[in-house]
């Protein structure tokens, strides 16, 4: 059964995959479309094809390896500066632009003059470009908001999980109490496990985050409102400094960071809790902001998963994971021992992830990404802008096929590392708890 289970999360996370590889792609077709640009293909996956279906001037399909997705768009890149296609150079730099300005000419026709990508107003190839990525944020916001508002999600709530016996720092290697140490305030107080805190000092403590805050800039004296057995009761608690986890602010902890605050002594116990419009909203600006820094670190972790790929080093939680990993991932969260409604919540969020990344990853202002593309038609309008305000001729469309030799390079780069992170999905792959 677990078997089953693991083969129908693997299976239903491809499904999820390639709608979003779909859905991507049916932005840049729409608004391509839309501004009369000729789309003689839209493909989802790469290599032979399995099925397509021609409708109109553009040929539909599905692919067999379900790892991207592309359109094909005629006149990506203007012709050489002689307003033709430049013929075949022997040099490898020069090979590669006019390679690139040649496949986007291929299958010119008749009447496609005024239809080409280049020929377009710069925001609406920026448009276009943008159009890719935009629906792939879409769609994770859809699905963070209606899983997290809906299904809930596990966070760290307002009861009593554990009481501490006594005060020990955070930094601590152990949790017993070594001799002569205090009793927590939270002991001393009669806080039990399954306590519902509803109040501290006063206050209404809504959340965790909130009940957190108030706790560690408190010292001294202090009243706790608690619901027990249905039962409302009021505890009076003198807390300490101690040294504590330091907070992200929103209940979570830093990892390895500390500081000297307000102690209580408890855990809080988890639940899965449906968050409101607000909470959803401020939950996703952490995952968009977490997205970033993951972004922006990438390299940093490129020697922790070569060790964990190639040596005997341990895969890190917070490794860079693909889609294969990712794959494996959806196959154990199906085999979970949760409820079928957490399973479900948790695959989503699986894919929602899967979408962020790829908005932000696709919004990288380089080539051959969308944002590379992007970039390449906002220079273009400043460089048109500035041209006609100190009253020079027109500079003409940036030709972006110039930029192919690099684009080459960081494909490389690319290709490289996604084969080093999918090495570690398959030798060492990221398990969850």
């Amino acid at each position: 059964m677990t078997t089953l289970m693991t083969v129908l999360g693997i299976v239903v996370f491809a499904v999820g995959l390639l709608i979003s590889i779909a859905w991507h792609e049916l932005g840049h077709l729409s608004t391509a479309k839309l501004f009369g640009i000729r789309v003689p293909q839209y493909m989802v996956g790469f290599g032979p094809t399995i099925f397509s279906r021609k409708k109109g001037e553009t040929e539909y399909g599905v692919k067999a390896v379900p790892f991207g997705g592309y359109i094909r768009m005629i006149g990506m890149f203007p012709p050489g500066d002689d307003g033709k296609i430049a013929a075949r150079s022997t040099s490898p730099w020069r090979g590669m632009i006019e390679d690139a300005r040649s496949a986007a000419f291929e299958e010119l026709q008749p009447g496609d003059e005024n239809r080409l990508f280049y020929t377009r107003k710069p925001w609406k190839r920026v448009i276009v470009m943008f159009a890719g990525p935009f629906m792939n944020l879409v769609l994770a916001v859809a699905i963070f908001l209606g899983v997290m508002m809906s299904f809930g999600v596990n966070t760290q709530t307002t009861s009593v999980g554990t009481v501490s016996q006594c005060v020990v720092p955070a930094s601590a290697s152990t949790d017993t109490c070594p001799k002569g140490a205090k009793d927590s305030p939270a002991k001393a107080a009669g806080l039990q496990p399954r306590d519902k805190i509803v109040a501290f000092n006063g206050h209404p403590t809504p959340d965790w985050g909130t009940l957190q805050q108030d706790i560690r800039k408190t010292t001294g004296p202090a009243t706790i409102t608690i619901e027990r057995d249905g039962v409302r009761k009021t505890l009076h608690a003198d807390l300490i400094e101690n040294q504590v986890a330091k907070s992200d602010g929103n209940g979570g902890y830093v990892e390895g960071k500390y500081v000297t605050a307000g102690f209580l002594g408890f855990t809080p116990a988890s639940g899965v809790v449906q968050q409101s419009f607000g909470q959803s909203v401020d939950r996703m600006g952490n995952m968009v902001q977490d997205g970033i820094d993951s972004m922006i670190a990438l390299p940093s972790k490129i020697p922790d998963l070569w060790n964990a790929a190639f040596g005997d080093a341990p895969r890190k939680a917070d490794s860079p994971m693909g889609v294969v990993g990712a794959a494996r991932v959806g196959g154990e969260v199906a085999s979970l021992d949760i409820p079928p409604s957490q399973r479900i919540a948790t695959m989503l969020f699986l894919v929602a992830g899967f979408n962020l990344s790829l908005f932000l990853f696709n919004m990288l202002p380089l080539l051959p990404l969308d944002g590379g593309h992007i970039a390449g038609a906002l220079w273009e309008a400043i460089r048109r802008h500035t041209a006609r305000l100190v009253r020079r001729p027109d500079p003409g469309p940036f030709d972006v096929a110039k930029m192919m030799p690099i684009a080459y390079v960081i494909a490389g780069v690319f290709i490289c590392f996604t084969l080093l992170v999918l090495v570690a999905d398959v030798v060492n792959p990221v398990k969850i708890s």
